[in-house]
């Protein structure tokens, strides 16, 4: 039976990992994403998990060997962080387009320069066009059970497409939290064998990533594009059998307390559960706001989140990056692009905040939303507005 423990997140990711059966890590460790990587190095050491371990000499190599892993069948993991995910960043178009099931853990950390180890979200949205599914957890329990879900959503055949799982940099990775490791039994029921459909094998050969001329090279993109938005329903089908069987459910957008709610922030990530906390006080103070949570990066989910706003008036936005030059907030131009023509829409206040490491409290949330309230009110030539900067 499964218990609770107290465990790292960075650890019981990796354990996590191992409850897959991965048949192949490939990685090169970078901060903070290090202790991943480390304990699965260990397992694979004390026979613990039957894996190929590949230690390579950069993270353009570590997605490179995950390549050849995944195209001859194999399980296959390997995790990363900011800049890692940058060197690496050509191959993961490959990893989507020639539809390689790879899951990999980003421990979410902001862009040099100046040189930060700490997390924001520059890494996520440097990577948001290369094609694989991705999701983002609020703390320890949710990194484990999506990456355990990664693998089936990666492998079912309807997919066959990369997943990155993302957890906030040391806000995460290097916590201890009380969670649930299930038992070896229960994720061997949830998860099945990966079944490959075409592998590289010399007794019968395929051709993958083959030269594209202008000819063929749109219809292949589209076809990648069909592919990655009919992945929606195969993931909604594995949360809802994941939450069958643990007891667990998530979705592509949830909602916390927004019953009545004129006014509501939009978060992602583990400063989520900061702003929970701040949305339960404003509440006891007589205040109707409330929270929505996006979990499913890509593939977007526009229906979901028209669904989940648009009782209200005023959406303020919270990003963890800089579209430099452009409109401020990457998630936040993204849903005023999928409300666009909705015939009744809030009003979107668009805030960056929490870049390179920068704490947001509770104090700090509630703020936001009083000043967010007063830029949908009074307007603003700005498209957006940096919080808690010193000018």
């Amino acid at each position: 039976m499964a218990t609770k423990t107290g465990v790292e997140v960075s650890i019981a990711i990796a354990d996590a990992v191992k409850l897959a059966n991965a048949d192949v890590v490939a990685a090169y460790p970078i901060t903070p994403q290090t202790h991943i990587v480390e304990h699965l190095a260990e397992l694979v050491a004390n026979g613990e998990l039957d894996a190929e371990y590949i230690p390579v000499e950069s993270e353009h190599s570590a997605m490179s060997a995950c390549l050849g892993a995944s195209a001859t069948g194999a399980r296959v993991f390997t995790a990363t962080a900011g800049q890692g995910l940058e060197l690496m960043h050509e191959v993961l178009y490959v990893a989507a387009s020639m539809q390689l099931p790879i899951v990999m853990t980003v421990a979410n950390r902001a862009l040099s320069a100046p040189l930060s180890v700490w997390g924001d979200h520059s890494d996520v949205m440097a990577v948001r066009d290369t094609g694989w599914v991705q999701m983002f957890v609020e703390n320890g329990q949710e990194a484990v059970d999506n990456t355990i879900c990664a693998f089936r959503i990666a492998e079912d055949r309807r997919v066959l497409l990369p997943v990155m799982v993302h957890v906030d940099g040391f806000y995460l990775t290097h916590v201890i939290e009380p969670l649930t490791l299930p038992e070896q039994a229960e994720v061997d029921k949830f998860l099945p064998p990966n079944d490959y459909p075409l592998p590289l094998w010399p007794d019968k050969p395929v051709a993958m990533g083959d030269f594209a001329p202008p000819v063929i090279y749109s219809e292949a993109k589209k076809a990648q594009e069909v592919n990655l938005r009919k992945a929606k329903q195969p993931i909604l089908e594995c949360w809802e059998e994941f939450g069958k069987q643990f007891g667990r459910y998530y979705h592509p957008v949830e909602s916390y307390k927004t019953e009545g709610a004129k006014v509501l922030l939009f978060t992602m990530g583990s400063f989520s559960e900061t702003a929970m906390t701040a949305v339960d006080k404003m509440r006891g103070e007589g205040k109707e706001i409330g929270l929505v949570r996006l979990r499913l990066w890509r593939p977007f989910p526009f229906a979901e989140l028209r669904q989940a706003v648009k009782n209200a008036d005023v959406l303020i936005i919270l990003d963890r990056a800089l579209s430099y030059g452009g409109p401020g907030g990457p998630v936040a131009s993204e849903v005023k692009a999928a409300l666009y023509g909705e015939a009744k829409r809030p009003k979107v206040v668009s805030f960056i905040a929490g870049l390179g490491g920068r704490d947001i409290t509770v104090s700090g949330f509630e703020q936001i939303v009083s000043r967010g309230i007063e830029l949908a009110q009074k307007g603003s030539e700005e498209e957006y507005e940096m919080f808690g900067v010193r000018e």
